[in-house]
């Protein structure tokens, strides 16, 4: 009887053996320096807001507490705009401190922020000025723009920013394709740049004090050279350094497509199961565009090995590359490794194409016969990625297993398929996690999907510091 048979019937005994405690993490640490530069430089803006002046300007009243609500926008959008860009410059503080998951949840939350302050910061700014001249508001925009040193820059900069905006939303962002929406968000970057000579050249809060203006040239030199050397020096670099090649690409279920690649020194690039790269094949046209996929093996020294769903124009492409295509990386990034371990046994639960970083971290990590599980979500069974590793972990090393294909199940737990509807979220989970106490969980695929899986782990009574997880999206 297969695991999924199992499940679907009655319970079996699970055993338990013991494991070599894993090693303590440094998360914690790169958490705390990242989280104490981020605070530090909200200080610094608090600082130069009042040393400005801006405190007494608040309660003066008319148009002097317009600008200065105005300027303290201005501040924190800018601040925030800083921090955005860093944030996604693949910065390893960041990285290791947040986590890949983590910082995209910020980016998107940071992003939105920004804009809205920096709306209110050039709303805010038309009326004060607007006011204090006692002309109309549209004419003080006017004057604004053609008269004040960088801000037709800056007018051509929010308009770039916006339509970034515009198209992070949820519903615009699903109508676009990955590659068309990659190509608009990159925009970003020069709407950043385009606002900068404004906020340097005429910001009273950027040019009133020396000790001001050398902080916000510093910051932004800092930050344009983290994108030089994190998301293009290093990448190239290291892709030169280790030459790596397409060596061979299978078929991987009836719609994905596993790629392997070979190289010099690989195992130098200390990447963990778990992990994902940013991948550029060199195959044609197109080749510009990077493609985060997880590794779908545990790392060897030897070779790298990607698993992908054929899903947009960069998937397919995968399964007519030829062997010999250079490839260009970014990474690894990621947090989701062994080494967030801490009980004795694992729960591997992965839908889509996010099984495959729980198999690189399952074939890395170490455990028993009967310690390991691994759920699996698909449409339909022919979609299911690395089953061949899979049938080779249950056999070698003993891996629990249940596939779960088919479509949703209608129930208060719709992560699980209509076939095992009859099962409660919760319970399903304390019948494969006997021991919740001792169990770390690893989850991987859609945002969703993902948290309606952890809200049942959570009623199971799985800990939230056991539950980890990365989000298969971008």
């Amino acid at each position: 009887m297969t695991a999924a048979a199992a499940l679907a019937e009655h319970p079996t005994a699970v055993s338990t053996r013991s494991l070599v405690r894993r090693r303590p993490s440094a998360r914690a640490a790169w958490n705390l320096a990242a989280v104490t530069v981020i605070w530090a430089t909200s200080l610094v803006l608090v600082a130069v807001w009042v040393a400005g002046g801006e405190v007494q300007a608040l309660f003066a009243g008319g148009g002097d507490t317009l600008n200065a609500l105005g300027r303290a926008a201005g501040l924190a959008s800018a601040n925030l705009l800083f921090s955005q860009v860093l944030l996604m410059a693949r910065v390893p503080l960041f990285e290791r401190g947040f986590g890949r998951d983590g910082i995209t949840r910020m980016h998107r939350i940071v992003g939105f922020w920004s804009f809205a302050l920096f709306t209110a910061h050039i709303g805010l700014q038309i009326l004060g000025y607007a006011v204090s001249a006692g002309i109309n508001p549209l004419e003080q925009a006017w004057q604004f723009v053609w008269d004040y040193p960088g801000m037709l820059l800056a007018t051509a900069g929010t308009g770039l920013l916006l339509l970034v905006v515009v198209t992070s939303v949820r519903k615009a962002r699903r109508r676009l394709r990955y590659e068309s929406w990659h190509l608009l968000h990159l925009y970003g970057y020069l709407g950043v740049g385009l606002a900068i000579p404004h906020m340097l050249w005429t910001g009273a809060d950027f040019t009133a004090a020396p000790a001001a203006t050398v902080y916000w040239w510093t910051m932004w030199a800092v930050t344009a050279a983290a994108v030089v050397v994190f998301r293009l020096g290093m990448p190239l670099t290291r892709s030169l350094r280790h030459g790596i090649r397409v060596s061979a690409v299978e078929r991987d279920g009836d719609r994905g497509a596993a790629v392997r690649m070979t190289g010099r020194r690989l195992s130098a690039l200390n990447a963990r199961g778990g992990q994902f790269f940013v991948w550029r094949f060199l195959d044609g046209s197109g080749w510009t565009r990077g493609h985060p996929f997880s590794l779908a093996a545990a790392p060897d020294g030897r070779e790298l090995v990607i698993s992908a769903r054929f899903v947009g124009d960069g998937t397919h492409r995968l399964a007519a590359m030829r062997p010999g295509t250079r490839v260009l990386i970014e990474g690894p990034y990621g947090t989701l490794t062994a080494d967030e371990r801490r009980g004795r046994e694992l729960l591997m639960i992965g839908a889509g194409a996010g099984v495959a970083p729980l198999i690189a971290l399952l074939e890395e990590a170490r455990w028993a016969p009967g310690e390991a599980t691994l759920l699996v979500r698909d449409h339909t069974a022919g979609d299911a990625l690395r089953v061949d590793a899979i049938r080779r972990l249950e056999r070698e090393r003993g891996l629990r297993h249940a596939a779960l294909p088919g479509p949703r199940a209608a129930t208060a737990s719709p992560w699980l398929p209509q076939s095992h509807a009859a099962w409660a979220g919760p319970n399903l989970v304390r019948y494969v996690a006997t021991r919740p106490d001792d169990t770390d969980v690893f989850l991987c695929g859609p945002r969703p999907w993902m948290d309606a899986v952890r809200a049942d782990l959570r009623r199971a009574g799985i800990s939230s510091d056991r539950i980890h997880l990365e989000a298969f999206t971008v």
